[in-house]
């Protein structure tokens, strides 16, 4: 028996931080309207990968920030 996914259509109104980030940094790299007009699935595995990437050295940059705002 196949899973199903159900998985909610993009909603650039009501998003969470993380997909707020998802987005901010696909726009960053000119996909933003492609993203709007076709949805995430439109993106080749290249473009995706590029983006989960990004997402991974941003948060891992904002809690690098964060712990060391901490330790002063």
């Amino acid at each position: 028996m196949p899973k199903t996914s159900k998985k909610k259509p993009f909603d650039p109104e009501h998003m969470t931080p993380e997909e707020q980030l998802k987005f901010e940094i696909a726009e960053e790299l000119g996909l933003g309207d492609q993203v709007l007009q076709k949805g995430w699935k439109s993106l080749t595995s290249k473009e995706s990968g590029r983006i989960g990437g990004l997402m991974a050295r941003r948060k891992r940059e904002m809690k690098e920030a964060s712990s060391s705002c901490k330790s002063l």
